[in-house]
């Protein structure tokens, strides 16, 4: 799984566990709903300051956000 496909369903997962909408959470993290759902999709690489943002807003931390995500090698499908 690519890093911002695992990213996206870490993130759909606790906005869910929550109970939160994209609005509810866009609202909470000072984002738009529209930017919420393209990183739910996948189609937006976060920012670091943005997964603060988004960790903040659903009571979590970064890292729980980034979990399972292994980093890629520069070399990878060379």
């Amino acid at each position: 799984m690519q890093l911002v496909e695992h990213f996206a369903n870490n993130l759909r997962r606790a906005r869910l566990e929550k109970g939160l909408t994209q609005e509810s959470l866009a609202d909470a993290c000072d984002l738009h709903r529209t930017h919420i759902s393209l990183l739910e999709k996948a189609k937006r690489d976060p920012k670091l300051t943005t997964i603060a943002k988004l960790a903040g807003g659903l009571d979590t931390t970064p890292s729980r956000l980034l979990d399972g995500i292994e980093g890629e090698r520069a070399d990878a499908g060379k």
